[in-house]
Protein backbone atom coordinates (compact mmCIF):
# COMPACT_ATOMS: atom_id res chain seq x y z
CA UNK A 1 0.00 0.00 0.00
CA UNK A 2 1.13 3.46 -0.77
CA UNK A 3 1.93 6.57 1.47
CA UNK A 4 0.27 9.70 2.46
CA UNK A 5 2.01 12.32 3.76
CA UNK A 6 0.37 15.57 5.28
CA UNK A 7 3.11 18.42 4.69
CA UNK A 8 3.35 21.19 6.68
CA UNK A 9 4.65 23.70 4.26
CA UNK A 10 5.39 27.62 5.42
CA UNK A 11 2.75 30.39 7.09
CA UNK A 12 4.62 33.18 5.22
CA UNK A 13 8.29 32.65 4.92
CA UNK A 14 9.49 30.34 2.39
CA UNK A 15 13.05 29.70 4.32
CA UNK A 16 10.28 27.75 7.06
CA UNK A 17 9.79 24.67 5.38
CA UNK A 18 11.55 22.22 6.61
CA UNK A 19 14.60 19.74 4.59
CA UNK A 20 12.86 16.74 4.90
CA UNK A 21 9.49 18.60 3.41
CA UNK A 22 11.68 19.33 0.57
CA UNK A 23 12.87 16.13 0.50
CA UNK A 24 9.11 13.94 0.85
CA UNK A 25 7.73 16.63 -1.84
CA UNK A 26 10.71 15.78 -4.25
CA UNK A 27 9.87 11.66 -3.96
CA UNK A 28 6.22 11.27 -3.68
CA UNK A 29 4.42 10.59 -7.23
CA UNK A 30 1.73 13.11 -6.65
CA UNK A 31 0.91 16.25 -4.70
CA UNK A 32 -2.66 17.04 -3.52
CA UNK A 33 -2.74 20.80 -2.72
CA UNK A 34 -5.23 23.15 -1.66
CA UNK A 35 -4.40 26.04 -4.21
CA UNK A 36 -2.23 24.71 -7.24
CA UNK A 37 -0.74 27.74 -7.87
CA UNK A 38 0.16 28.44 -4.68
CA UNK A 39 2.22 24.87 -4.61
CA UNK A 40 3.43 25.67 -7.92
CA UNK A 41 5.16 28.97 -6.39
CA UNK A 42 6.74 26.91 -3.06
CA UNK A 43 8.00 24.40 -5.36
CA UNK A 44 9.86 26.10 -8.01
CA UNK A 45 11.45 27.68 -5.18
CA UNK A 46 13.02 24.39 -4.49
CA UNK A 47 13.61 23.49 -8.34
CA UNK A 48 10.68 20.37 -7.13
CA UNK A 49 8.53 19.62 -10.51
CA UNK A 50 5.55 17.28 -9.37
CA UNK A 51 2.36 16.57 -11.21
CA UNK A 52 -0.40 18.70 -8.96
CA UNK A 53 -3.99 17.74 -7.99
CA UNK A 54 -6.55 19.99 -6.89
CA UNK A 55 -7.89 19.62 -3.56
CA UNK A 56 -9.40 22.29 -2.37
CA UNK A 57 -12.59 23.41 -0.13
CA UNK A 58 -15.13 23.97 -0.62
CA UNK A 59 -15.10 20.77 -2.54
CA UNK A 60 -13.23 18.35 -1.17
CA UNK A 61 -14.73 15.17 -2.03
CA UNK A 62 -15.60 16.36 -5.71
CA UNK A 63 -11.53 16.15 -5.65
CA UNK A 64 -11.03 12.86 -3.45
CA UNK A 65 -12.29 10.09 -5.99
CA UNK A 66 -8.91 11.62 -8.18
CA UNK A 67 -6.63 11.99 -5.40
CA UNK A 68 -7.43 8.56 -3.64
CA UNK A 69 -6.74 7.29 -7.20
CA UNK A 70 -3.42 8.78 -7.08
CA UNK A 71 -2.96 7.20 -4.12
CA UNK A 72 -3.34 3.37 -5.04
CA UNK A 73 -0.77 3.92 -7.52
CA UNK A 74 2.14 5.69 -5.51
CA UNK A 75 3.04 8.06 -2.51
CA UNK A 76 0.83 11.12 -2.89
CA UNK A 77 1.66 14.02 -0.52
CA UNK A 78 -0.87 16.73 0.78
CA UNK A 79 -0.31 20.21 1.30
CA UNK A 80 -2.46 23.13 2.47
CA UNK A 81 -1.72 26.89 1.00
CA UNK A 82 -0.37 27.09 4.49
CA UNK A 83 0.61 25.66 7.91
CA UNK A 84 -0.93 22.15 8.24
CA UNK A 85 -3.27 20.69 6.72
CA UNK A 86 -6.45 19.24 7.99
CA UNK A 87 -6.29 22.26 10.87
CA UNK A 88 -9.24 24.76 8.92
CA UNK A 89 -7.63 23.67 6.18
CA UNK A 90 -9.15 20.64 3.56
CA UNK A 91 -7.34 16.93 4.28
CA UNK A 92 -9.87 15.12 6.68
CA UNK A 93 -11.76 13.26 4.02
CA UNK A 94 -8.62 12.49 2.39
CA UNK A 95 -6.59 11.17 5.63
CA UNK A 96 -10.09 8.95 6.42
CA UNK A 97 -10.45 7.81 3.58
CA UNK A 98 -6.73 6.28 3.16
CA UNK A 99 -7.20 4.86 6.70
CA UNK A 100 -9.90 3.18 5.18
CA UNK A 101 -8.64 1.90 2.22
CA UNK A 102 -5.23 0.67 4.06
CA UNK A 103 -2.89 3.50 3.55
CA UNK A 104 -0.49 4.94 5.77
CA UNK A 105 -1.16 8.57 6.31
CA UNK A 106 2.65 9.92 7.68
CA UNK A 107 2.70 13.46 9.30
CA UNK A 108 5.37 15.44 8.00
CA UNK A 109 5.16 18.46 10.89
CA UNK A 110 6.35 22.15 10.46
CA UNK A 111 5.11 26.02 10.20
CA UNK A 112 1.11 26.11 12.31
CA UNK A 113 0.35 29.57 13.18
CA UNK A 114 -1.43 28.30 16.10
CA UNK A 115 1.80 26.68 18.07
CA UNK A 116 3.57 29.80 16.93
CA UNK A 117 1.08 32.22 18.28
CA UNK A 118 0.69 30.54 21.58
CA UNK A 119 4.70 30.50 21.77
CA UNK A 120 4.59 34.35 21.99
CA UNK A 121 1.85 34.97 24.03
CA UNK A 122 2.96 33.29 27.42
CA UNK A 123 -0.04 32.47 28.88
CA UNK A 124 -0.72 29.55 30.90
CA UNK A 125 -3.20 26.27 31.19
CA UNK A 126 -3.35 22.68 31.00
CA UNK A 127 -3.62 22.32 27.22
CA UNK A 128 -5.16 24.72 24.94
CA UNK A 129 -8.76 25.22 23.01
CA UNK A 130 -8.40 25.71 18.75
CA UNK A 131 -11.53 27.37 18.23
CA UNK A 132 -10.72 27.40 13.84
CA UNK A 133 -12.74 30.33 12.42
CA UNK A 134 -14.69 32.36 15.14
CA UNK A 135 -18.44 32.41 14.29
CA UNK A 136 -19.60 35.28 12.25
CA UNK A 137 -23.25 35.77 13.84
CA UNK A 138 -22.95 37.99 16.79
CA UNK A 139 -24.69 36.04 18.61
CA UNK A 140 -23.13 32.60 17.74
CA UNK A 141 -19.83 34.52 19.10
CA UNK A 142 -21.18 35.60 22.17
CA UNK A 143 -22.11 32.50 23.16
CA UNK A 144 -18.59 31.23 22.63
CA UNK A 145 -17.14 33.84 24.17
CA UNK A 146 -19.49 33.19 26.98
CA UNK A 147 -18.40 29.78 26.89
CA UNK A 148 -14.58 30.31 27.67
CA UNK A 149 -15.59 32.85 30.77
CA UNK A 150 -14.79 29.74 33.23
CA UNK A 151 -12.02 28.19 31.06
CA UNK A 152 -8.20 28.39 32.50
CA UNK A 153 -7.26 27.32 28.89
CA UNK A 154 -6.10 29.39 26.28
CA UNK A 155 -8.20 29.62 23.25
CA UNK A 156 -6.93 29.98 19.87
CA UNK A 157 -8.87 30.88 16.78
CA UNK A 158 -8.41 32.48 13.51
CA UNK A 159 -9.98 35.64 12.13
CA UNK A 160 -10.14 37.13 8.76
CA UNK A 161 -9.44 41.04 8.20
CA UNK A 162 -12.90 41.64 7.61
CA UNK A 163 -14.03 41.06 11.08
CA UNK A 164 -11.31 41.22 12.97
CA UNK A 165 -12.60 44.03 14.26
CA UNK A 166 -15.39 43.45 14.88
CA UNK A 167 -14.81 40.33 16.93
CA UNK A 168 -12.39 42.38 19.25
CA UNK A 169 -15.58 45.10 19.88
CA UNK A 170 -17.48 41.79 21.24
CA UNK A 171 -14.86 40.11 23.28
CA UNK A 172 -14.25 43.35 24.42
CA UNK A 173 -17.99 43.51 25.47
CA UNK A 174 -17.99 39.70 26.67
CA UNK A 175 -14.55 39.34 28.34
CA UNK A 176 -13.11 42.88 29.10
CA UNK A 177 -10.46 42.70 31.38
CA UNK A 178 -9.47 39.54 29.96
CA UNK A 179 -5.84 39.78 28.00
CA UNK A 180 -5.17 38.43 24.34
CA UNK A 181 -2.53 38.24 22.19
CA UNK A 182 -3.65 39.43 18.33
CA UNK A 183 -0.75 38.26 15.83
CA UNK A 184 -1.20 39.45 12.06
CA UNK A 185 0.69 38.24 9.24
CA UNK A 186 2.95 35.64 11.04
CA UNK A 187 6.39 35.18 9.46
CA UNK A 188 5.75 37.45 6.87
CA UNK A 189 7.25 41.04 6.22
CA UNK A 190 4.32 43.52 8.07
CA UNK A 191 4.11 40.54 10.81
CA UNK A 192 2.92 42.25 14.18
CA UNK A 193 1.90 40.57 17.16
CA UNK A 194 0.03 43.05 19.94
CA UNK A 195 -1.44 42.19 23.89
CA UNK A 196 -3.02 43.51 26.08
CA UNK A 197 -7.60 43.77 26.44
CA UNK A 198 -9.40 43.65 23.80
CA UNK A 199 -10.63 47.29 23.86
CA UNK A 200 -6.31 47.76 24.04
CA UNK A 201 -5.76 45.89 21.59
CA UNK A 202 -8.26 46.68 18.98
CA UNK A 203 -7.13 50.89 19.78
CA UNK A 204 -3.55 49.43 18.80
CA UNK A 205 -4.67 47.55 15.56
CA UNK A 206 -6.13 50.99 14.30
CA UNK A 207 -7.08 49.99 10.70
CA UNK A 208 -4.18 48.11 9.83
CA UNK A 209 -6.96 44.96 9.12
CA UNK A 210 -4.75 43.64 6.17
CA UNK A 211 -3.32 40.00 6.40
CA UNK A 212 -4.04 36.58 8.21
CA UNK A 213 -4.77 37.18 11.71
CA UNK A 214 -4.53 34.29 14.82
CA UNK A 215 -6.13 35.51 18.42
CA UNK A 216 -5.22 33.92 21.48
CA UNK A 217 -7.48 34.90 24.37
CA UNK A 218 -5.90 33.98 27.53
CA UNK A 219 -8.12 31.55 30.18
CA UNK A 220 -9.60 32.35 33.48
CA UNK A 221 -6.78 33.26 36.18
CA UNK A 222 -8.22 31.72 38.99
CA UNK A 223 -6.50 33.30 41.63
CA UNK A 224 -7.32 36.71 39.87
CA UNK A 225 -11.17 35.65 39.15
CA UNK A 226 -10.68 36.54 35.48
Amino acid sequence: MSRLFVVATPIGNLDDLSARAVRILGEVSAIAAEDTRVTSRLLARHGIRKPLLSYRAPVERRGLPRVMSALDAGDVALVSDAGTPTLSDPGQALVTAAWAAGHTVVPIPGPSSITAALSVAGYGGAGFTFLGYLPRKPGEMRRLLESLRDDSRPAVAFESPFRVRKSLALIAESLPTRTLTLCREITKLHEEVLRGTASEVLAALGERTRGEFTLVIRGQDRSAGA
